[in-house]
């Protein structure tokens, strides 16, 4: 998995009320790369992990994974927020199967597997049936995360998930 980022910029509004958040972002990286994006509150960059993910699309410029354009949403990418992301009427197992299902690229087994496996790895898997209504922040988050991972995407992008951890 490779991003290119060339020459992104994002405003959001029209006219007078035009508000340049992001502006000419050049950034390359490379596959088994780490790369974290530092800046001030409100500098843009969940903004641009959000144009990364496909989900805002830049007002100039290209990003591309693996050479394709990114046009919106995929499977390639996961995204976790820094907000609570969970589905409220849906348990803590349900909400981790919820992207698997939707893709279509797993059986139902390996959903079964794949769910009870990563939330092992964050340590909930004794309380898979609880609401997250039921559950503090720090295990709703987890479950954020375990809902990325098991989705098994080529990127994991991170808006500051751990803050409630």
């Amino acid at each position: 998995m490779d991003f290119n980022v060339q020459s992104l910029s994002k405003t959001f509004g029209e006219g007078r009320h035009a508000r340049l958040v992001l502006q000419n972002i050049n950034l390359r990286v490379r596959s088994g790369e780490f790369t974290a994006i530092v800046g001030r509150s409100g500098s843009g960059k969940s903004t641009l992990l959000r144009c990364l993910a496909g989900l805002e699309r830049p007002s100039r410029g290209v990003i591309r994974m693996d050479g394709q354009p990114v046009t919106g949403p995929g499977p390639d990418r996961g995204l976790v927020f820094q907000n609570y992301s969970l589905y409220p009427w849906l348990n803590l197992a349900q909400n981790v199967a919820f992207g698997m299902e939707l893709q279509g690229r797993f059986s139902r087994r390996d959903i079964r597997e794949r769910t009870a496996y990563f939330l092992d790895v964050v340590g909930l898997g004794d309380r898979r049936k609880l609401l997250p209504r039921e559950c503090s922040g720090g295990m709703q988050q987890r479950v954020a995360i375990a809902r990325a991972l098991a989705a098994d995407p080529k990127v994991l992008l991170l808006d500051e998930p751990f803050g409630a951890l």
